[in-house]
């Protein structure tokens, strides 16, 4: 403990005997570094808080309210409107060239922040610190800034709704006729491919490995039908064959005038199919043949009318036309089963034979599509914005109010002047302590005994006490008045530039 006491007042003594070496440091830093922290301008910082409302009149696909909060506060900092408000508040002198508007725009953008606040309400904040103004004209600038900036932006708003619809249109209608044209050319491009490979490429809309798809997609649909078709024919037929074709009893004629009634109507069906211009290829005439077949068979073994003392079973001949309707259907499935199988098949040795035909037809085929899909999103496009421009020529399309003005900075907002300069002394101070104490380190001299028989190893005898003389006295005295009115001096400059500061921020208000 004694060791550190000692080595303390070794530390102490070191100092002391450089004491002037202190107050020159201190002098030197506190200068220096209170210089550097009056070129520093005052920042003044204004707010104002805007509420943005944009009238929601038909559905935005732009993805909801953060695009819009994107688009307003790129919007309110755009170098377009910048450039107005450094013009109106007097940044921008009239006779500026590009490169002093480009760092006047830069500036304002940097010290302009837009913070999104709940439903469409912005904070807007405006720092300003331009060093060759004086305060007061920095704080006026900052709010000059933000009343200059809301007021363009509401101008620029209310003007250019129609001007952005009418754009929009121009540019969609430009896109629209180049896709047009491009779609054009390749319907061209395609009829020709198709009329050089006549016999190669089938018939039918859309590319080969495209109707093969949809081939396959109805093929596995009429499985599934034709499975339940033949289910019902065997049940028709089940019913059919444990009903007794008649039942005893006096007349007859009725059962076989149904039949015959069935046939005539079935009969007209296929008439008027011929007179529509159906093939017998097509599956409803098959059907319908099928089904009349069924019914001349029925018909000629009732006979011409009923007889031996019975009478024809009307739930027999409803099954057997029912049994007639549902064969008709298995044989349109079963044909039209064979027919898709043999398109297929068509079209798969077709690839074969000829791959690079098929290929490049299926190239054509997806350029088309991709083209079409196009065109006609552009198309959406347009007409929404067309219908867009028209809601907003009939209504106002985006409110502004201010909810909160311009506010009015009567102190700055940075830097924090009195802190820095008491940082500033202490740092002086610390820095004199500091050289002094590190000089004394550096010199070979021994404050007290001990020191020296540490240092040497030898035994040291005894040592001799400074001896100050009555003149000696008064001149360090003398010295020492020197030494605190210099002390008092630095803290004096430091209170006279606290005071100044604080004058200096009263004046703005």
């Amino acid at each position: 403990m004694n060791s550190l006491y000692d080595e303390f007042r070794v530390a102490v003594h070191s100092v002391w005997t450089r004491r002037w070496l202190v107050l020159a440091v201190a002098w030197g830093i506190c200068i220096l570094g209170w210089l550097a922290i009056a070129s520093i301008p005052n920042r003044y910082d204004s707010r104002a808080r805007l509420l943005v409302d944009i009238n929601q009149i038909l559905p935005d696909e732009t993805g909801g309210r953060g695009p819009q909060i994107d688009q307003i506060r790129e919007t309110l900092t755009s170098a377009r409107n910048m450039e107005k408000v450094a013009a109106t508040t007097g940044l921008l002198p009239a006779g500026a060239n590009d490169r002093e508007k480009a760092g006047t725009v830069a500036m304002l953008q940097k010290n302009i922040k837009v913070v999104p606040q709940q439903d469409n309400i912005f904070e807007i904040t405006s720092s300003i610190a331009v060093g060759s103004l004086s305060d007061a004209d920095n704080a006026k600038l900052a709010s000059g800034v933000l009343d200059s900036l809301i007021t363009v932006f509401r101008d620029d708003q209310l003007r250019g709704g129609r001007m952005n619809a009418r754009e929009g249109l121009k540019f969609l209608d430009a896109q629209i006729a180049d896709r047009e044209k491009a779609l054009r050319e390749v319907e061209a491009r395609r009829a020709a491919f198709e009329a050089q490979n006549i016999g190669l490429i089938p018939g039918g809309a859309g590319s080969p490995a495209q109707r093969v798809d949809a081939a396959r997609a109805e093929l596995s649909q009429i499985d599934s039908q034709l499975v339940s078709a033949q289910a019902q024919l065997a049940a028709a037929n089940g019913q059919l064959a444990s009903t007794p074709q008649s039942i005893p009893g006096a007349g007859g004629g009725v059962g076989g005038g149904v039949a015959r009634q069935q046939l005539a109507g079935a009969q007209n069906e296929l008439s008027a199919m011929r007179a529509r211009g159906l093939t017998d290829a097509h599956p409803d005439m098959i059907a319908i043949k099928s089904q009349i077949a069924s019914l001349k068979a029925i018909a000629d073994r009732e006979g011409a009318g009923g007889g031996g003392g019975g009478i024809q079973n009307p739930a027999y001949a409803s099954l057997a036309a029912m049994r007639a309707e549902r064969q008709a259907t298995v044989s349109a499935l079963s044909a039209r089963k064979s027919q898709l199988m043999g398109d297929i098949a068509k079209i798969t040795a077709q690839q074969i034979q000829n791959p690079g035909i098929a290929a490049e037809y299926d190239r054509i085929n997806g350029e088309y599509t991709a083209f079409k899909a196009q065109y006609d999103k552009l198309l959406g496009q347009r007409e929404q914005v067309r219908m867009r421009g028209e809601v907003q020529t009939e209504t106002d399309a985006i409110k502004i109010e201010l909810l909160d003005p311009p506010s009015k900075p009567t102190s700055p907002a940075a830097p924090n002047r009195p802190l820095f300069l008491t940082l500033v002394l202490l740092a002086g101070v610390g820095g004199g302590i500091g050289a002094a104490f590190g000089l004394g380190q550096v010199r070979t001299s021994y404050a007290t005994a001990a020191k020296l028989e540490r240092a040497s190893g030898l035994p040291v005898i005894g040592s001799i006490t400074e001896v100050v003389t009555p003149e000696r006295h008064v001149e360090r005295r003398k010295k020492l008045v020197w030494l605190a009115s210099g002390g008092a001096a630095l803290v004096g400059l430091y209170a006279l530039l606290l005071v100044a500061e604080f004058i200096q921020r009263g004046m703005v208000a």
